[in-house]
């Protein structure tokens, strides 16, 4: 029943529907635009409400199930949200949160189009549905960006809220976010606070209490009323700490770099989290092998693979990872074939490693406290897996995609080199066939699959004269084949095997 449902669908038809929401006549929050649909397994379309629709302030998940269905048996029924349904705890008692209200409706499945950073919420309704046995899936990648469009005045607030944190106890993600027996804020680093505030742009001092007000907001830190002193949580140990591998040993970043029968070089940085990027970036720089560029006026220098993919590949791996996982630690490997970065935890739900594979994963955080954090200091711009560098290589650096693959209790993303990719594909003799410009061009052959003449010379702005003969020589080379005839002729990448 599941394979004829059109999701897409309704998902288009949920964001339709958040379009209508209508604005609380209020000042002093921005409220959100929310679509709701609910279906049956077959494809049928039952309702639909938004934000609003019948009383000012009324969640779109509460209108369709409590106001238009009250009486109805909507059991085993699929909803589509535009938004994270708002998690238990978030409303004031008594009313109920809207996972709570899917779930005592026994709804069956859920989508969802975005997470709500409202610290209130901030994955804890996708927790909490999940908890109770509703599967969860989320909405299209380029739908998401509809919906933060439409939403830009919300999400920004909701992140300011989430940065200046929430009063309320509410159920937690983790472990690591309950303060730490017998720790105390003098295993927080100075350099590591006083970056963070620089970075954030605070305009507060690391020992005011303003500071420390703001630390315990966001759950870094928690007061202890009965030694009248504040206390560093898992997270403020992870993110601050001196030496956070001391109490979490899984809090350590290995790099291993191989060129060729040298020793490997390697290093290990175990610093507060906030203090490893730059570290890492600073490493890299100067350990990837470089050639200086005299082109133009100014003298460049260009590294054997682009700093900001693999920077970004290591922020997944600082601030995506599950610190959950005892002992595992995270690394990034350099060898003459390949880059390789491994990151304890598969993929935080719903998020499959297929999506991941696919380089289609939806925006979602693990670690929205540590995420808050990386945003506000500007080292990723987005919430969510932040995939966009990487899926880039093909168009923007013309290299193979990486490989993203599963081997417990690691995700590993694989970073192929050009020639070495090549030659490790084709053979020896018909890779030194080839000049530059072709490698380049089996590059994008095997990174699309498959493409036309005139794909080939849109992609590289080539004239249909040089497309063509580049795809005669891998013809002949047996590096593609054909299908079809005539101008409908497309070409497919065909690695000959290795002998």
């Amino acid at each position: 029943m599941t394979k004829r449902l059109d999701k897409r669908k309704f998902m288009l038809l949920a964001i339709e529907e958040m379009k209508k929401s209508v604005s609380e006549p209020r000042q002093d929050k921005s409220n959100p635009n929310v679509g709701a649909v609910l279906v049956s397994p077959n494809g049928k379309l039952i309702d639909s409400a938004h934000r609003g629709e019948m009383r000012h302030g009324d969640h779109a998940e509460y209108t369709l199930l409590e106001r238009k269905h009250r009486n109805a048996d909507v059991t085993g029924n699929y909803l589509f949200a535009t938004l994270e349904p708002c998690a238990p705890g978030a409303r004031k008692h008594p009313k109920l949160g809207c996972a709570e209200r899917i779930v005592n409706a026994r709804i069956k499945k859920v989508w969802i189009g975005i997470e709500d950073p409202d610290p209130t919420v901030d994955r804890k309704g996708i927790q909490y549905l999940l908890d109770q046995g509703v599967k969860v899936e989320m909405f299209d990648e380029d739908l998401q960006e509809i919906i933060i469009n439409e939403n830009r005045s919300f999400l920004s607030q909701a992140k300011k809220r989430a940065l200046i944190g929430n009063s309320n106890k509410l159920a937690a993600l983790s472990p690591l976010e309950e303060v730490i027996p017998n720790a105390t804020l003098d295993e927080f680093s100075l350099d590591a606070l006083r970056l963070y505030i620089s970075r954030a742009n605070l305009r507060v001092s690391e020992d005011s209490q303003e500071f420390r007000s703001l630390l315990e907001w966001q759950q870094l830190i928690q007061f202890d009323s009965k030694l009248k002193k504040y206390r560093p949580t898992g997270l403020g140990i992870l993110l601050f700490g001196k030496n956070p591998s001391h109490r979490f040993p899984q809090a350590v970043f290995k790099i291993e770099a191989r060129h060729g029968t040298d020793e490997p070089e390697l290093h290990d940085f175990s610093d507060a989290l906030v203090l490893i990027p730059d570290k890492i970036e600073e490493w890299l720089k100067r350990t990837l092998s470089s050639t200086i560029s005299r082109k133009g006026f100014a003298r460049t220098t260009s590294y054997s693979y682009p700093t900001e993919v693999l920077r970004e590949a290591t922020m997944n791996a600082l601030v995506h990872r599950d610190y959950d996982i005892s002992g595992a630690k995270s690394y990034f490997e350099i060898h003459d074939e390949t880059i390789i970065v491994k990151s304890p935890g598969l993929p935080v739900a719903p998020i499959s490693l297929k999506d991941l594979q696919a380089f289609k994963a939806p925006s979602l955080s693990r670690n929205p406290k540590i995420m808050a954090v990386f945003s506000r200091m500007g080292f990723v711009e987005e919430r969510g897996i932040g995939m966009l560098e990487m899926k880039s290589l093909p168009e923007k650096h013309q290299l193979p995609k990486p490989e993203v693959s599963w081997h417990a209790p690691f995700l590993i993303i694989k970073f192929p080199r050009n020639d070495v990719f090549l030659e490790s594909s084709i053979e020896t003799s018909t890779f030194k066939k080839l000049n530059e410009e072709e490698r380049l061009g089996i590059i994008f052959l095997r990174n699309v699959g498959e493409t036309s003449k005139g794909g080939y010379a849109k992609h590289f702005n080539f004239n249909d004269k040089k497309a063509q003969r580049h795809l005669s020589k891998f013809l002949t080379l047996n590096l593609v084949k054909t299908k079809g005839n005539g101008p409908t002729t497309t070409y497919l990448f065909k690695p000959a095997r290795k002998k």
